[in-house]
């Protein structure tokens, strides 16, 4: 590569080179002046296939689609700001990927320090502007040009991609992977030529191994009590589900925790929970992720006579889970003890060899009870969950299939009226999320966001192994679209797109694909060292999401238009398959289900809290070049969801209130 023609230039090149040789393969970036040495390279680094570059106009927008991204890839994504307000918008996206333990490299320009106070143009104090919700933050004085800035450069990428995945370094402490702030100061001369990167070499040098320095992993046996349920939350991962089998006990899974299958799943967790016969009896919880769908789980954990454990996270994480600060087990990793004495050896053996023959009868017996006891406990949470979700039903029944078959007319002519009936009965919030669950396959993925539709899914869903995300570090409503749209972006990336990186932390290759991980790992983005991840994305995986995988949706009404922004894909950007399905009721009614719709005047009600909209949807789709379709009945929805997906649409379903 030729030499940059300032210093600015030259150490947006140092740095940036540097976090791809340590496994950056995406960037997302918002236009600015203060940040053209930046852009420049990055235009650079995506043409020459290095890294996959975003832009994007709102910087709100660009922090989200960054956090889509690392979500789905599971490593650090760039997000790349001019200075003043610009850098402020980034806030939103920071604290959902602090608090979801995402990890984001928020490289920030910035004026000169001395400009700082003086009222300058576009300049604020832009340092620890983030505060405590970045993992680590570096303000960088403007580059002179002086000899060793390219080492300096090098330096602090390693240092913040460290901090970034958690695994800390010899100034930063280890931690939870997260967000981290580098600001950088550039002087004029902003930028010069920037010659032609299609040639460039990869780095040849080792850089530091980003997990040099990891925190003491914690390990924890648990015995077999049979009253223990597993709740996962959202980002628990498959580890949760291993957990409930090799245990025996109940699976409570929120549909974003990667561990909703298996079968142990309790589906009607709130109803059980609330019962004096299930969650009465309850005195142990494992606890993995981050549950938040439900007032019944916290509840749970509240109670005095219930122990509790946090499976990968530690107490004085930001993002910890510990509801009244009363948790007092944190553990890296689990494990069930054996029901043998002597850790699996036949308790015969055992027995044998210690007390004699007599003992052996007697070990058999007590393990043949201990496991039963688990089987009776596991199969009542699984049975009688199976019979309340059985009892659920739309308001139009499905017809009698035996009827179609029947000799006598007036039964056929009765099963075609049912059948007719069903196909156009409106459709209801536990119809749709039910057929977006049911479309959705492995080597798609599905977003849901912060409405009343994920807390039906959670209700409903049957077990199913797939990638679903949902924001739910802070359930906030912003960047649902663009969150989406970068996790659509990293799954649907073509194999082999990039030549260089898969290897964080260690010397860049060539890679088959930098793709998705399988079905059923979505909630292992940036999991905590130490904590055991999914397998490996497998090549067939990769390559059936990037040909055929769709992004889709799940969200309502005022989440799509808290987000609208997001709808932009500027002129030759890449626009994924993603499909936003909105259910659309007219406003908040999330909050018709809370006690302020029992308390607060009607007219006061709707208008602070409901908010009502009417929006023309086909309009504003129109207006960004989104595809649009209505479906306003079950056969229409079915229609809808089972057509292909050949780009960015919307699938307004209306819902009464």
């Amino acid at each position: 590569m030729t030499a940059a023609s300032s210093p600015a230039a030259d150490f947006a090149l140092a740095i940036l080179r540097e976090f791809v040789a340590l496994g950056v393969t995406d960037a997302v970036l918002t236009p600015g002046s203060r940040s053209q040495a930046l852009a420049l390279v990055l235009a650079e680094f995506d043409r020459a296939r290095m890294l996959d570059l975003q832009v994007r106009l709102d910087e709100r927008t660009a922090g989200f689609t960054a956090l889509g991204v690392a979500a789905e890839t599971r490593r650090p994504a760039i997000v790349v700001t001019t200075s003043g307000t610009a850098v402020a918008n980034l806030l939103p996206a920071v604290l959902e990927a602090s608090h979801s333990n995402v990890p984001m490299l928020l490289v920030t320009s910035d004026r000169p320090a001395e400009l700082r106070g003086t009222g300058s143009n576009q300049t604020t104090w832009q340092p620890d502007i983030f505060g405590r919700f970045v993992r680590a933050s570096f303000d960088v004085d403007a580059p002179t040009g002086a000899e060793g800035e390219a080492e300096v450069a090098r330096d602090i990428a390693e240092r913040s991609w460290a901090a970034a995945v958690g695994g800390g370094s010899s100034v930063t402490a280890a931690s939870a992977p997260g967000p981290v702030h580098v600001n950088l100061q550039f002087r004029e001369p902003l930028s010069g030529v920037v010659a032609d990167l299609t040639a460039l070499e990869a780095p040849t040098h080792e850089p530091t191994n980003a997990r040099a320095v990891e925190r003491d992993l914690v390990s924890l046996q648990l015995t077999r009590e049979a009253r223990t349920v597993v709740i996962a939350g959202d980002g628990a991962g498959a580890a949760a589900e291993e957990l409930a089998h090799q245990g025996g006990w109940p699976l409570i899974a929120e549909p974003s925790s990667g561990a909703r299958y298996g079968r142990n799943l309790v589906i009607a967790y709130r109803e059980l929970l609330a019962d004096p016969e299930f969650g009465g009896r309850v005195t142990r919880a494992v606890v993995f992720g981050h549950p938040s769908l439900s007032r019944e789980v916290p509840q749970l954990l509240l109670r005095a006579d219930v122990e509790v454990t946090v499976v990968g996270q530690r107490a004085d994480d930001l993002a910890v889970f510990n509801p009244g600060h009363r948790v007092a087990t944190f553990a890296d990793e689990v494990t069930v003890a054996p029901l043998s004495p002597d850790d699996g050896v036949e308790p015969s053996l055992v027995a044998e060899a210690e007390h004699g023959p007599e003992r052996v009868g007697e070990l058999e017996r007590e393990r043949d009870r201990e496991r039963e006891r688990n089987r009776t406990w596991l199969r009542d949470w699984v049975l009688t969950s199976r019979a309340i979700v059985e009892a659920q039903h739309d308001d139009i029944a499905p017809p009698n299939i035996e009827a179609a078959r029947s000799v006598d007319i007036a039964e056929r002519r009765d099963y075609r009226v049912a059948e007719l009936a069903a196909l156009r009965a409106p459709v209801t919030r536990r119809m749709l999320v039910l057929a977006a669950w049911r479309v959705t396959w492995p080597h798609d993925r599905l977003i849901i966001g912060a409405s009343r539709l994920i807390r039906d899914l959670d209700r409903s869903a049957p077990g199913k192994k797939i990638s679903v995300h949902s924001n739910r570090g802070l359930a906030g409503i912003d960047g649902t679209i663009a969150t989406a749209a970068g996790i659509a972006l990293a799954s649907q990336r073509p194999a082999a797109s990039l030549l260089v990186a898969e290897n964080p932390g260690g010397s860049l290759h060539s890679v088959e694909s930098l793709t998705a991980r399988p079905a059923g790992e979505a909630a292992d983005a940036a999991r905590p060292a130490g904590v055991a991840a999914g397998r490996p994305a497998r090549a067939a995986d990769r390559d059936l999401a990037a040909q055929t995988g769709v992004t889709r949706v799940l969200l309502g009404d005022l989440t799509l238009l808290h987000d609208v922004g997001s709808l932009l894909f500027g002129v030759g950007e890449r626009r994924p398959r993603i499909q936003l399905i909105v259910g659309n009721d007219g406003g908040g009614t999330i909050f018709d289900t809370l006690e302020v719709a029992a308390t607060a005047h009607r007219d006061a009600f709707d208008r602070v809290m409901m908010t009502p909209q009417n929006v023309d949807l086909a309009a504003l789709a129109a207006a960004y070049g989104w595809a649009y379709s209505k479906a306003a009945t079950r056969s229409e929805l079915d229609s809808a969801l089972t057509a292909p997906v050949t780009g960015p649409s919307i699938l307004e379903v209306p819902l009464a209130r």
